[in-house]
């Protein structure tokens, strides 16, 4: 299965109905006073609409890739980023991150996005998108230098806070705007995962929408060495060309669509696409586990991608993952 142009279209056309519509919402909002009681678009000018301030934030990224492949969708794409990704705007943004109480807001998963973000609009030719949102970027690469030090443990849950699927989508950003970050992510990532031996993948959890174990895999291989992760690889997936642990090679089951914690197993089956991608690629094509890996890649998107719009608590964030399993950052 590959991005080919219908079901780009398809991609954007989900993306372009939702990411401006206000309601319903689901705020990361902390209330100190009746004040505080306002409407998203005026909390969050850019990304007020998608459900949430992270599939917001994503949705855009999905729409920054798509642009330069979808020219009977230019004009709508290229409409909405001249109405969010302005200065005001994006003040606006940034405003509210200097509120009382915001220190954690969205902290990693929608820093993360907001970095992957800002790296696919600077690959854009038009440049005053990715310039209007660099302030922001940078705002959220300050609160990762602040947070990783104190970070002790990582967070291997299969949701949000995730903190492997943070640095890897971070990753390209630091490597092009911040050096430093990008070391301080090696160094966490090895003093967090380095010594990992033998995973068990006791996954998926009922609300999962991303492996732990495999989220893992591809972040150790994004921060380290080549030959530092196949090593690593080998220690933490021992048996991996026997398909064990044997949950990783098995896609989630959804049982309702409508339920918006039961569908993140649809997005579990569309990470783990990319992750099995991504960790495929790094291996020789002669590679046993090369095979193995593309199969199972396969296998988890023809489970997923018929239902990216199936009902609102999927389709607002669904083709974001798509794209990812189908065509990585």
């Amino acid at each position: 299965m590959h991005l080919d142009p219908l079901l780009a279209r398809r991609l954007a056309d989900i993306a372009l109905c939702h990411v401006t519509q206000e309601w319903p919402t689901r705020l990361d909002h902390l209330l100190t006073g009746p004040a505080d009681l306002l409407p998203p678009r005026q909390l969050h000018p850019v990304f007020f609409g998608s459900f949430d301030w992270h599939s917001s934030v994503h949705t855009h990224w999905l729409l920054a890739r798509l642009l330069p492949h979808l020219p009977d969708r230019a004009a709508a794409i290229r409409a909405r980023f001249d109405a969010a990704f302005s200065p005001d705007a994006v003040a606006g943004e940034r405003a509210y991150l200097a509120r009382p109480g915001t220190a954690g807001f969205e902290r990693p998963y929608g820093w993360a996005w907001l970095l992957a973000l800002h790296t696919a609009l600077e690959a854009l030719e038009e440049p005053r998108w990715a310039a209007a949102l660099a302030p922001l970027a940078r705002d959220f690469a300050v609160r990762f230098h602040a947070w990783l030090p104190r970070a002790t443990y990582p967070l291997r849950p299969g949701m949000h806070s995730n903190s492997a699927f943070a640095l890897t989508l971070s990753a390209d950003w630091a490597a092009q705007h911040d050096t430093a970050l990008l070391e301080l992510f090696r160094a966490t990532a090895q003093r967090w995962y380095g010594g990992d031996t033998d995973c068990q993948a006791w996954e998926p959890s009922g609300e999962d929408f991303l492996s732990p174990a495999l989220a893992e895999a591809l972040c150790m291989a994004r921060l380290l060495p080549g030959e530092d992760f196949a090593g690593w690889l080998d220690r933490f997936l021992p048996r991996l060309a026997q398909r064990d642990p044997a949950s990783l090679f098995t896609p989630a089951r959804v049982a309702d669509r409508t339920d918006g914690r039961i569908v993140h197993l649809d997005g579990l089956n569309l990470s783990r696409a990319w992750c099995w991608r991504q960790l495929a690629q790094r291996l020789p094509t002669a590679d046993p586990r090369h095979a193995l890996l593309a199969a199972t890649t396969q296998a988890h998107l023809a489970e997923a991608l018929p239902h990216l719009d199936d009902h609102y608590m999927g389709a607002h964030w669904l083709a974001s993952f798509a794209l990812l399993a189908l065509e990585g950052l």
